[in-house]
């Protein structure tokens, strides 16, 4: 075997929960790092030349990698610190094995945490849990897209969060498939329900460690509100939560050094990276994701497989729409006997910022480790079902040696099928368009607050609008406008509609 073939040799993951003793991202990553060391069976940390930090939510920092390795003990070599994003971890990881592989570098420590709870807690109380200097603002190298997930389109609307932006996505869904709003709403429970049953066989781990039935899911009550429709609570993720977890990669030549025992070893057979058309109101296509679908069929390629080899999958599901579509793209079922996360997924094992996908890689680590002949597949997304990263592992090496692939061709293919957006001052008066998504977002105490829609216009442009009146948006609760023609003209701050 090529000594410079890159191999997952360590992880570890915690989750802190409400009550134990403060805590910071930064305790949580030193804390997981050493895990990570342990794990690994041998004196891997003391060889790193590479820490890399996810980006955290819940403090600035001055250099977060720094810190860390400061506090671990490391000495030299690269830090970096990421963008936005959760397809970070495994895009931290396409990258190192990269480096490894072409002798840039020969040990890396990736990590990430937040601990929402704790930090706020700490900053009611006066507590600080950080060491003197490593807070303030940001001199971090870092790594990854830094554009905002959003354009003046959905910010004109006042969609501006994953949680109005994916049930968006989930009505253009419903509709292909032929469900009204409240049928889509009962089936997301079917779909989701076996995610909360993988969540309750980590109970050390998962943030919702409780297997729940679809109807829980599913029926609206006064503890299950609606979020924005049609999605209920339970059918978001949460992003308050305290977990971390790191992974260390590196050569076999530095695995076999440092005396790592070879049942340790996970190979990272192939990773790929590519992004759909960036801002939403730009795609040819709002309910699929391009990127995941070249992505994915590049990786698998590349690993000399089919999706048909994989043993074991997690799909980002940070929201259903992003389960639905992503499945999609990989040619899933999305009742496939293999099941689609190894974890329980972001809404139950838990959301934590742009982390989670450093747990699903130490799940999957672990399962191929119990099975050499397992192949595990997952997916990484950031912002809104626009940034991916996908990976294929498995403790038996790999038919040939870990290389980047280059996405460049199908990336430019992708964006090059972008739309035009209409703006408000763009209509000259009113126009008539087609709904293509929608959702009503609710306030949490007055209900209904808003409609925006996604419209289409017989010339092939795309606008984005907010409902003309109040009453509009009452009467589109538990219905959808998807197929349907609206009247669109200029607004104060963006274009609005009326049902035709």
């Amino acid at each position: 075997m090529d000594p410079k073939t890159p191999v997952v040799v360590g992880v570890g993951q915690r989750t802190n929960r409400t009550g134990d003793p403060a805590t910071g991202p930064l305790d949580l990553m030193e804390a997981t790092a050493l895990l990570a060391n342990a794990d690994a069976g041998g004196d891997v940390l003391r060889r790193v030349d590479s820490v890399q930090v996810v980006n955290l939510m819940t403090a600035q920092y001055v250099d977060p990698a720094a810190s860390l390795a400061s506090r671990l003990g490391i000495r030299n070599g690269e830090r970096l610190y990421t963008t936005v994003g959760g397809n970070t971890p495994q895009l931290l990881v396409e990258k190192a094995c990269d480096a490894i592989a072409g002798g840039t570098r020969s040990a890396v420590l990736i990590s990430g945490a937040e601990a929402f709870i704790s930090m706020r807690r700490a900053r009611a109380e006066g507590l600080e849990l950080d060491r003197p200097g490593e807070q303030g603002p940001s001199q971090a190298v870092t790594i990854g897209d830094s554009r905002n997930g959003l354009g003046p389109a959905e910010n004109a609307v006042g969609v501006m969060m994953p949680v109005q932006m994916y049930p968006i996505f989930e009505s253009a869904l419903a509709a292909r498939a032929g469900r009204s709003p409240v049928e889509q709403r009962e089936w997301l429970g079917r779909l989701m329900a076996p995610f909360t049953q993988v969540a309750a066989t980590h109970p050390d781990l998962a943030w919702f460690p409780t297997a729940r039935t679809p109807q829980e899911l599913s029926t609206v009550t006064s503890d299950n509100r609606y979020i924005c429709e049609p999605y209920t609570k339970l059918l978001n993720s949460i992003i308050a939560v305290e977990q971390a977890a790191s992974i260390i990669v590196c050569s076999v030549e530095v695995a076999e050094a440092a005396g790592v025992p070879k049942d340790r070893w996970v190979f990272p057979w192939s990773a790929a990276s590519a992004h759909d058309v960036f801002y939403p109101s730009e795609r040819p296509n709002i309910d699929r994701s391009e990127g995941i679908k070249a992505a994915g069929r590049l990786v698998l390629d590349a690993a000399g497989i089919g999706i048909e080899d994989v043993t074991t999958i997690d799909l980002y599901s940070c929201f259903p729409s992003a389960v639905q579509m992503g499945a999609e793209a990989l040619g899933i079922a999305l009742d496939d006997p293999r099941g689609l996360t190894v974890t329980g997924g972001l809404p139950y094992f838990g959301g934590p910022g742009n982390n989670y996908v450093a747990h699903s890689i130490a799940v999957t680590i672990d399962l191929c480790r119990q099975d050499p002949a397992r192949i595990g597949l997952l997916t990484g997304l950031g912002w809104y079902t626009t940034k991916h990263s996908i990976g294929v592992y498995s403790a038996t090496p790999p038919k040939k040696s870990f290389a980047k692939i280059d996405t460049s061709a199908e990336q430019a293919r992708i964006d090059a099928s972008a739309v035009s957006v209409v703006s408000k001052d763009d209509l000259g008066g009113e126009v008539i368009a087609t709904v293509e998504a929608m959702t009503v977002v609710h306030d949490r105490e007055t209900g209904p607050a808003s409609a925006p829609i996604f419209a289409n216009l017989d010339d092939g442009r795309r606008v984005v609008a907010a409902a003309a009146d109040s009453s509009i948006v009452s009467s589109l609760s538990e219905t959808s406008l998807v197929g349907q023609k609206v009247k669109v003209r200029k607004g104060d701050s963006s274009p609005i509609y009326e049902p035709v």
